[in-house]
């Protein structure tokens, strides 16, 4: 949980040296960038390639329409394009295991097992591959939650444990953020 506030801290604190884009230019649309703060020394470089993964092992708090974890991706995201880090240099990939592994189901498989809901976190997660988001979900908790790979939506990439994606991620130089 430290992680994730210190995340969400950073995202927030984060802030454009250049005009603010329009929400049209933002690859997340309805998601807004970190706000400007006057003065602020650390910004994210435009020259430098930004590979992070963000690991996300928790179902969504009560009444929270998406989950926090991925509107701060979302957030992040734009807040680098925002600032003008192209796409090439946005490395962004969530793995998604534990309480959040039924995510990852197509609208049908999730409303079969959540009493005719919709996956509250689905359009996002598709905006967010939409802008660039490399989705990936532990094989351990897809068998364990008993998920046919058809049942997975196309955005996410069955892996065999988030374990072992996680490392191999962290092997190809993306920093961690976990809560």
């Amino acid at each position: 949980m430290r992680h994730l506030a210190l995340a969400l801290s950073l995202a927030g604190l984060m802030v454009a040296a250049v005009p603010p884009a329009s929400a049209q230019e933002l690859p997340v649309p309805g998601v807004a960038p970190a706000r400007d703060v006057p003065g602020a020394k650390e910004m994210p470089s435009t020259t430098m390639v930004h590979k992070v993964v963000f690991d996300l092992a928790t179902a969504n708090p009560k009444d929270t329409p998406v989950h926090p974890l991925l509107s701060a991706v979302a957030r992040y995201v734009n807040t680098l394009a925002k600032l003008g880090v192209p796409a090439a240099n946005r490395k962004v990939a969530v793995v998604l295991h534990q309480g959040s592994t039924d995510y990852i189901m197509t609208n049908q498989a999730y409303r079969a097992r959540h009493e005719g809901q919709d996956n509250p976190n689905l359009a996002m997660m598709q905006a967010l591959k939409k802008a660039g988001v490399d989705f990936r979900v532990c094989g351990q908790a897809a068998l364990a939650r008993k998920i046919d790979p058809k049942d997975i939506t196309p955005e996410v990439q069955l892996d065999l444990w988030a374990l072992t994606t996680i490392i191999a991620l962290q092997q190809q130089g993306y920093v961690l953020v976990a809560p």
